[in-house]
């Protein structure tokens, strides 16, 4: 699907393509109503507790079955932090205090072309780091020790932040991540 409307939303008339607004857009024939094609924005968390960081394995594609940092789609009307506070709570049920933006990265669809943008936000449990249940776009979720990361990570900016991440945190053994668990 290209996402352009055939016939005009709101006269049912042929779409046409014209030059507007210095953009080859489409364009009503009859009304003169522009189809602007605005970008999808998602929002990730690298919620980060003890020395562990929070994945969930995707239940749904793209990237099905692969582990991810949590996140989803803003809805029309949320700002960045709520809309990660609701993901959340969809996903795992968990009360998330919401950090500093980290940073921003393209969202591409499967022919590699920009479709929109990822913001990248810390976060850190607001209270019990216990995953209660996990849902919506989950199938399984945890908390991973620096040399626990699985290999297989949906996304280009889950394995971007994940790197940064190890890179400037200090060690965790094996030990030490046993010891501290999630609470």
């Amino acid at each position: 699907m290209n996402g352009k409307f055939r016939y005009c939303p709101y006269c049912a008339s042929s779409i046409v393509e014209e030059l507007r607004f210095n953009a080859v857009r489409p364009v009503c024939s009859a009304c003169g109503f522009v189809q602007f094609h605005d970008p999808k924005v998602a929002v990730i968390a690298l919620v980060v507790h003890r020395k562990r960081v929070l994945l969930i394995q995707r239940a749904v594609d793209p990237a099905k079955g692969k582990w991810s940092l949590p996140g989803g789609y803003m809805d029309a009307g949320e700002m960045p932090q709520e809309a990660l506070k609701r993901e959340l709570q969809e996903e795992v049920g968990l009360s998330v205090k919401i950090g500093e933006l980290i940073e921003i990265f393209p969202m591409v669809n499967d022919e590699e072309e920009r479709i929109g943008i990822v913001l990248a936000i810390e976060g850190e449990p607001s209270g019990s780091p216990e995953i209660p249940f996990v849902a919506d776009d989950a199938q399984d979720a945890g908390w991973f020790c620096l040399d626990e990361i699985p290999s297989d990570l949906a996304f280009e900016s889950t394995d971007t932040l994940l790197n940064n991440w190890k890179s400037s945190s200090p060690g965790c053994s094996e030990d030490v991540c046993q010891e501290q668990g999630v609470d």
